[in-house]
């Protein structure tokens, strides 16, 4: 990427650096934007207070499919006309001057005229077909990573935090939706509706909103002190008492109200903008009495992970792209923290064991990267978009939460928070935080786990002497593994109860304790564990009763990536698998038919009916106890685990009864459904 030529005065930036130059400061937008939904096009205006820290002859903004109409640069009462160009390949917008700007404040305005795109990007349309089968149109926004630029002008990077007064002319029947409240809406001789909103909080471009169309909103309820709202299609209005969020954070709402707008084409599941939050409707739009647990636990996690994001992100923002993984994965953590306050029937946290599963999964290969890496361009922060920023950085920090203590934890948020109010910040500014709250070595443990790739297994063996604990990188393939190592925060359940310790180098000897059934009691660490196939098979064997369902789950995924890796034979599997016929928990049961799917896809002929037997033989006993027909009193996961194991008793084992059973349940639907049709 091309940058301004370094050698204009004041642009200390050299060349290909991917970031503004740093001697112009916004400090506020005034944006003015008139989108003519049945044209496809919006025409706009902004003034942008900024300060000028140094005498330069340029100014370099970002600016990207815009046609800019005017430019004017005011200080006291002399306004400077400034040339511009727009360089496409950088969307870099350089206005240039004929002599030197002093240091000091100043004021430019812009006129310009924008398309409303189709790329789901930036200010563009969004339809949906109503209840009457017309389609209908809206203008909605979605600026992260870098798309405010083709919305307006601007400093188009998180370090650049601003407020925003922004002001729409909309046709008077649409409803139209900001950051802000509404604080002025007038009719004007043109039939256009001019709605003002209230000026913001100091917060990034990405998270500046607009929607405009016809759609409607719930009554506002007040949360607090700060008015919610559901903005959605019309018709839909009944769907959606389903959402809010319990606080957290010790620190009031940043923003002066919530809408929470659900928008028919949407390429993310949600938005965090601040006060304007956008979903992809099916995400918000959701009939509690008819919706399963799941569907409801997915609302509740993406409802909750956008306002979490209103503290953690908006009120307090990582500096560059590389930091985006914090905001994702602390979101995250929350989602499912929130879900379990909300609802704790749900087992939120055993569920998100099966999500730790996957991000396992693609950690364990030796092309994996680190969760945090250097970041040049905001093109390069896409990638950090995937599991491994989500649910691998919502895993690391459960396991620090565990470790330290959830208050603990909690009290070095609000302290990194508080600190930290309308800045920016990089990783390690919450490190600090959690360890003045913790007076644990935070800054050290954490840096292994962020800034380098990959996780340890723990193996677990007694001596005369007491447990020898040691740890090694743990890989699907063994030849890629090195000597890296991590402090690793064990929980090791043991006969005598459960011992905490870091395990700092690569083993260490535990006195005092003996016979331990694992270091990962609870299940929240992000490792692995190696104990022998016997001691796996003991424990789940003989304590259902005491062990939870996240420990038998965890020792269960451990015990098929240990057989994946080829640490253990199928055949150890296998018997870990047989130990849980009496086992009753869905996660426990999608982790054995996981690894015994896999099993018999590398199997045929003889030795897969002598398989097929032995799934039979496994499942059958848990299958008997849940039935085929649905009970009455049938919870969520009552249901998901009968449809595990009819998938693992049809499908894998080949089951003849099973089979027959689902084909004749099936055919009765089909013939029912073509009844109703008729």
């Amino acid at each position: 990427m091309n940058a301004s030529d370094p050698s204009v005065t004041g642009n200390d930036t050299p060349a290909l650096d991917p970031r503004l130059p740093r001697h112009v400061i916004p400090n506020n937008y005034s944006i003015h934007l008139v989108p003519l939904i049945e044209d496809a096009t919006f025409t706009g205006a902004v003034t942008i207070d900024v300060q000028i820290t140094k005498s330069t002859s340029e100014i370099v903004l970002n600016a990207a499919e815009l046609t800019i109409a005017s430019v004017s640069i005011r200080r006291g009462d002399e306004t400077i006309d400034p040339t511009w160009r727009l360089d496409s390949d950088t969307e870099r917008m350089h206005l240039h001057l004929d002599s030197l700007l002093a240091a000091g404040s100043a004021t430019i305005d812009i006129t310009f005229a924008g398309i409303l795109n189709d790329q789901l990007r930036g200010f563009y349309l969004s339809t949906y077909i109503d209840d009457d089968g017309v389609e209908r149109t809206i203008a909605t926004s979605q600026m992260q990573s870098t798309d405010a630029r083709r919305a307006f002008p601007c400093w188009d990077e998180p370090e650049w935090k601003a407020t925003y007064s922004t002001t729409l002319d909309v046709d008077a029947q649409h409803l139209a939706v900001s950051n802000a409240a509404i604080v002025d809406e007038t009719m004007l001789d043109n039939g256009l509706r001019r709605v003002k909103f209230a000026k913001t909080m100091k917060m990034s471009t990405y998270l500046v909103a607009f929607v405009v169309g016809p759609l409607e909103a719930t009554e506002p309820v007040d949360a607090g002190g700060v008015l919610v709202r559901v903005v959605h299609r019309p018709g839909q209005g009944h769907l959606t008492s389903f959402a809010w969020f319990q606080e957290y954070y010790d620190i009031p709402y940043p923003g002066d109200k919530v809408d929470l707008i659900a928008v028919p084409d949407f390429a993310f599941g949600a938005m965090e903008n601040l006060g304007c939050v956008t979903f992809r409707d099916v995400l918000l739009v959701i009939d509690p009495d008819t919706a399963s647990q799941p569907e409801l636990q997915r609302a509740a996690d993406v409802i909750n992970h956008e306002l979490a994001h209103m503290w953690f992100g908006d009120l307090v923002t990582m500096q560059w792209w590389e930091g985006i993984w914090l905001n994702e994965a602390f979101a995250t953590f929350m989602e499912i923290a929130c879900s379990d306050a909300y609802r704790p029937d749900w087992r939120v946290w055993d569920t998100f064991g099966r999500m730790r599963s996957m991000a396992f999964d693609v950690d364990s290969l030796c092309a994996t990267r680190a969760i945090e890496y250097p970041v040049h361009s905001p093109e390069e922060a896409e990638g950090m978009f995937d599991i491994l920023t989500y649910e691998k950085g919502a895993s690391v920090l459960r396991m620090l939460e565990q470790h330290i203590g959830p208050e603990v934890f909690r009290d070095g948020v609000r302290r990194y928070l508080k600190t930290h109010a309308y800045k920016n910040t990089k990783t390690t500014d919450l490190w600090d935080a959690l360890e003045a709250a913790s007076g644990e070595p935070v800054r050290t443990m954490m840096d292994g786990w962020i800034y380098q790739g990959g996780h340890p297994v723990i193996d677990i063996e007694d001596t005369p002497h007491g447990v020898r604990v040691a740890q090694s990188q743990f890989t699907l393939d063994p030849t890629g593994a090195d000597d890296r190592t991590w402090s690793v925060p064990l929980a090791i359940a043991h006969d005598e109860g459960m011992t905490r310790v870091l395990l700092t180098g690569n083993e260490t000897v535990l006195t005092g304790i003996s016979e331990a059934k694992t270091a990962n009691a609870g299940g929240a660490g992000f490792f692995r564990t190696q104990l022998s196939p016997e001691t796996t098979v003991s424990t789940l064997a003989s304590e259902f009763a005491t062990a939870s369902p996240a420990d038998r789950h965890t020792l269960v995924d451990d015990a098929w990536a240990l057989t994946v890796a080829g640490r253990w034979d199928a055949a150890d599997f296998i018997d870990v698998a047989r130990a849980c016929a009496g086992d009753d928990d869905l996660n426990v049961w999608q982790a054995v038919s996981a690894g015994l799917s896999n099993i018999a896809h590398i199997l045929d002929g003889d030795a897969l009916a002598a398989f097929q037997s032995d799934v039979r033989s496994i499942a059958r006993p848990a299958f008997d106890r849940v039935g085929i027909e649905p009970g009455a009193n049938d919870d969520d996961r009552t249901r998901e685990r009968r449809a595990t194991l009819v998938r693992l008793l049809g499908v894998t084992g080949a089951d003849d009864a099973i089979i027959e059973a689902s084909a004749s349940m099936f055919d009765h639907a089909d013939a029912s459904l073509g009844a109703a049709a008729l």
